[in-house]
Parts: structure tokens; C-alpha cells; sequence
């Protein structure tokens, strides 16, 4: 994006690409079908030390923006829950709209391209040495990402040039990540992997509703990474696992309504079988085969309140390997929010998941991709 922005503008502009092609985290993306955007980005979708800092680049180049380009260039899309939009066919729609739109502005793509190290000249300009040869440029847009998915050869290089100018780089950790859980709770998730739910996952006052999916190593699902980019390790989450109900009135009406039965009948209209067995060995075992007539309401009050309001605290996350984004990066108060420039060394710039800016799921962090590009490119 910034490449092709600035391309636009008559720069002349060569993208500096370690892999054997470009793009390669879009066409994995989404299943394969890129969520590129969503319909109601806001900055409120984003998690940053400066929470000002994404609201210039957001509203100069918007999720509308981009679906205008998408539009153009005749590829189909479809819309999902929460506004989140998905190509038809193929990642690889969306990865040509950035190649053909970089080749009509005249841009430059040299691929297995490992860069040995960035220099400062004077007078702002810049010695970038490759494996390739050595070039000179005016400017330096790092636009490297973040720790996310190793395998698809991510490195901390771009952090590494901020530090070397003197930039301040926030901790790192791996967000819209599945949960890890040890002990009993691991063996209770792991006897109750693939099953899913709806529910609420809150930290802080910070909630979100979306899918649950117990795995054979903890807890995973939409619900799960959303929560992931506020959690803080060593802390619990609280759980509702009936989002759409009060578990107290549901046992207190049931008790009244059909007093010979057991919590965990009533229950099975609302939550697998199997979750319902595991929950009664953790919370109601001595009350499992007792009426609900028989049970006081203070017990069932309290096996409700576990229900909706479940407190547990994750051993830890899956970590890069699986994690979709990286938290943290090149801090924000160095850098232009207006063009991404830093503050501190002119002609240097820093776009996209190296900064500190890290999106929702959902088509977010594309969109931060797209918004922040567009920024830098316009003013490089």
C-alpha cells in the first residue's frame, strides 16, 4: 500500500522482499479468503499506548476506501457476522489488487531480498545493503510486521531498526491467541475438545461475545483471541457460558416448574452434554442425582454464579506459533500519527503491525495495514 502510494505520486520505489513472493500472510489469511476489512472500523477496534494515535490515518484512508478498490477491480465479496468482509474466491483477489496496482505506479518488487543492514549517509538519506547489492534512498519505509506465525519467516528485524535509531520499542507478546491451560482444567478442556458454545469472555471492562472452542490444550474460538489482546498474563478471564439467560432464574423457575428433576437435565437444553457432565464434576458432583426441590436456592444460586460469572486464570497463550498479530512494537510517540514518519530521524518510517497498533479480529489489522500504508505513502 505505501509502496503503491507513493508510486502515485512519482516516487520512485522499490519494495525490499525477504520472502520468495510477496504477500504471503495475505493468502493465508482468512482461511484463504482474506477478511480485508470491516464495515465499522473504529478506533475503538484498536489496542495502542496512544489510543489518538490511529484516528488520522484511519479516517484519511477508510475500510471504504479500500472496498472502493476491491469494487473496481471486479472482485466479488460477501459480508459475515460483526461487518467482517471476506473475498469469494480466493486471498490471492486481494494480493493482486496491491501487485497490479504497484506495477501500473511504476514500483519496484525485488523478492528473496535479505537486507544486511540500513545506514544513515547525512543529509537524510540512506545506505540499505542487501544481498542483492547496496542502494541509497532519500527514505526507509519498514513495514516488516511482527513476530506472528513463524513458520512463515517473520524476524524481529524490524524492531532491531528502530532500536538501532534510537526509537523505543514496547514489550512484545503474541495476542489473537488461543488459551493454554494446566493441571485439571487442561484435562477437563482437553476430554472436551471440538465441542463450541456461545459465550461471553470478559477482562477488565473489557467483553466480547463470539464463539468458544475447548481444545486438547485450553480454550480457543473468536471469543478467546478478541479477549487475548487485553489480557493480562497471570490474571483471570471471566466466562458466561449462558450469555443469553440468568442461570438463576433458569434453576429457581426450574425447581418450581419441575422440582423432580436435576440441574443437570435442566441444563442440557442449553449446553452440550458433555460440558454439562464436566461442569457438575467441578461444581454440583454431591448435588448431581439431588432433586432440584431437595437443593436450597442458595446452592443453586451459587452453582449459577459459576455459570455466568466463571473465573479462571490461562497457564499462558499458544505464543507466535498460532498467534494471528503481534502486541506491542515501535512506539507511537515517536512517530508521526499524520504520516508515520518518525519523530527523531527524518526519512525514516514505520507502517503497519511493527507499530504499536494492534487491531480486533476481524478484518482490523488489514485495515490498520491499508490506512497506515496509505499515510506514509502519501507524504513520503
Amino acid at each position: 500500500m505505501t509502496a503503491w502510494q507513493a508510486g502515485l505520486r512519482g516516487k520512485r520505489v522499490r519494495v525490499l522482499e525477504r520472502s520468495n513472493k510477496a504477500g504471503r500472510k495475505i493468502l493465508m489469511s482468512g482461511g484463504g479468503r482474506c477478511n480485508f476489512t470491516n464495515l465499522h472500523v473504529t478506533d475503538d477496534n484498536f489496542v495502542c499506548s496512544n489510543p489518538h494515535f490511529v484516528k488520522s490515518a484511519l479516517n484519511r484512508y477508510t475500510a471504504w476506501d479500500f472496498i472502493g478498490k476491491v469494487i473496481e477491480h471486479e472482485v466479488p465479496y460477501h459480508e459475515r457476522k460483526h461487518g467482517e468482509l471476506f473475498c469469494d474466491n480466493k486471498a490471492k483477489d486481494i494480493l493482486n489488487i496491491l501487485l497490479d496496482e504497484c506495477a501500473n505506479a511504476g514500483v519496484e518488487i525485488s523478492t528473496k531480498s535479505d537486507i544486511k543492514n540500513i545506514k544513515a549517509t547525512g543529509n537524510h538519506k540512506y545506505q540499505v545493503s542487501t544481498n542483492q547489492g547496496d542502494l541509497t534512498s532519500d527514505a526507509v519505509v519498514v513495514a516488516t510486521g511482527g513476530l506472528s506465525i513463524p513458520s512463515m519467516g517473520t524476524t524481529p528485524f524490524g524492531y532491531d531498526i528502530a532500536k538501532q535509531f534510537g526509537m523505543e520499542v514496547l514489550p512484545l507478546r503474541a495476542s489473537l491467541v488461543p488459551y493454554t491451560f494446566d493441571g485439571k482444567l487442561k484435562e477437563v478442556f482437553a476430554r472436551l475438545s471440538g465441542n463450541a458454545i456461545e459465550a461471553d469472555i470478559c477482562f477488565g471492562n473489557k467483553c466480547f461475545s463470539e464463539a468458544l472452542l475447548f481444545t486438547h490444550r485450553g480454550l480457543s474460538g473468536p471469543v478467546v483471541l478478541q479477549i487475548s489482546n487485553y489480557w493480562v498474563p497471570g490474571q483471570s478471564i471471566t466466562i458466561n457460558l449462558l450469555p443469553d439467560m440468568s442461570a438463576t432464574d433458569l434453576l429457581i423457575d426450574a425447581k418450581h416448574q419441575t422440582p423432580k428433576s436435576v440441574v443437570r437435565t435442566v441444563l442440557y437444553h442449553h449446553l452440550p452434554k458433555s460440558l454439562v457432565l464436566e461442569l457438575e464434576s467441578l461444581w454440583w458432583f454431591a448435588l448431581k442425582d439431588k432433586p432440584l426441590a431437595d437443593c436450597s436456592n442458595a446452592q443453586l444460586i451459587k452453582i449459577a454464579d459459576h455459570l455466568n460469572g466463571w473465573e479462571i486464570v490461562p497457564a499462558g497463550t499458544e505464543g507466535y506459533k498460532t498467534a494471528e498479530v503481534t502486541l506491542g512494537g515501535v512506539h507511537t510517540d515517536g512517530l508521526s500519527s499524520k504520516t508515520m514518519e518518525s519523530k527523531t530521524q527524518p526519512g525514516l518510517y514505520f507502517v503497519g503491525e511493527v507499530v504499536d497498533v494492534t487491531g480486533h479480529l476481524g478484518g482490523f489489522n488489514f485495515q490498520w495495514a491499508w490506512s497506515s500504508g496509505f499515510a506514509c505513502g502519501e507524504s513520503i
